[in-house]
């Protein structure tokens, strides 16, 4: 079969994910992408340029996989005369009806930001089949539209949800963890693990997100001030990619915890990020937004204890009943993070057999 997959936004976990098929179907498949920047003008008017470039194309594929950041309509009706046999289906990475939009964005400020969810539902209505990473983020989607249709003075089309949900599955992320191997310490144990003159380093906290609003760095650095404020020790590793508009909290930190930093700043390479991820000992996990969560599954992977709220998909991707004294409510992050720490020579041995 060939199959072609058109990613507006490649870059980052979305050409890992389509990189990642590749390698590993035994279909033929090809790609049809621009680069990752400029996301909002991705979901306008990736769909025009797409659609010139899919015109061109010699050979035609017997399916396409598109991602949430085209507006799948609009391609469709843009080659017609190309696509119309064509199955389409839509794989969910995000959607923008789900993701908290940070209050001094200039699109929530001036009340547009409903448009690009409208471009996530009509591009789902659009396709023949519709794919989500995960249970929690094709429910969340799903679930949230009534009241999304509602907002519209009349002609809701309420019904076209259950459409949506009759066509939509549950298609997990694959990810290839195979290749932290490489940068595996010598030794079977972590850092922390292995005795010198007795004594222990003090346990290693990781942050391996990226450095924007929806993954909650005021809750994770303020829990940090108040254990560093009580005594407790630990080192810290604050790494991800950043972006344009990067929360003042990461600079504040950066001088409240000088003492405590040994890295502040991205991975320049997968080397580099994979060796972080070996020396961690924790990640405490804060966000507000992740339909997946890549950087907790490398970071289990390489045997770093998770501390998890009991929100979003975490209790999806760690068993609950397995791992409920590394999970938080909302309120007390905190205290879990301090007994992960005080305890982890113990949570280290038992968690990681």
């Amino acid at each position: 079969m060939k199959i072609l997959i058109i990613e507006p936004y490649y870059t980052g976990s979305h050409a890992a994910w389509a990189d990642g098929i590749i390698k590993n179907s035994s279909h033929e498949i090809s790609t049809l992408t621009l680069p990752g920047r400029y996301w909002k003008w991705r979901m306008h008017g990736a769909s025009i340029t797409l659609a010139k470039k899919y015109l061109e194309l010699k050979s035609k594929p017997d399916l396409i996989i598109a991602t949430d950041m085209l507006d799948l309509s609009s391609f469709m009706a843009l080659t017609r005369k190309e696509t119309c046999q064509i199955p389409m289906a839509l794989y969910f990475h995000e959607n923008q009806l789900n993701y908290p939009w940070s209050p001094s964005d200039r699109d929530v400020i001036n009340k547009r930001d409903k448009h690009y969810a409208f471009i996530n539902y009509i591009s789902a209505l659009s396709a023949d089949h519709v794919f989500f990473n995960s249970k929690f983020h094709m429910d969340s989607f799903i679930n949230a539209l009534p009241n999304f249709l509602k907002h519209f003075p009349d002609y809701n089309e309420l019904s076209s949800v259950k459409n949506i949900e009759n066509k939509s599955r549950v298609l997990p992320l694959g990810i290839d963890l195979k290749k932290f191997d490489q940068y595996m310490p010598d030794s079977d144990c972590k850092p922390n693990q292995m005795r010198k003159n007795d004594t222990h380093p003090p346990p290693l906290i990781l942050w391996n997100h990226r450095w924007e609003y929806d993954k909650n760095p005021t809750d994770f650095f303020n829990a940090l001030y108040k254990l560093d404020a009580k005594g407790i020790d630990f080192r810290l590793a604050v790494i991800g990619e950043k972006f344009g508009n990067i929360p003042q909290i990461f600079e504040d930190a950066k001088q409240k915890l000088n003492s405590k930093i040994v890295k502040f700043g991205y991975a320049q390479s997968f080397k580099e990020y994979a060796q972080w991820l070996w020396r961690a000992d924790i990640l405490p996990v804060t966000s507000n937004q992740d339909f997946f969560g890549i950087s907790l599954m490398e970071a289990l992977y390489c045997q770093c204890i998770p501390c998890l709220p009991k929100r979003l998909t975490y209790t999806e991707l760690v068993p609950l009943h397995n791992f409920n004294g590394f999970f938080y409510d909302n309120c007390n992050l905190v205290p879990v993070l301090e007994n992960i720490l005080l305890n982890y020579q113990t949570f280290s041995k038992n968690i990681f057999k």
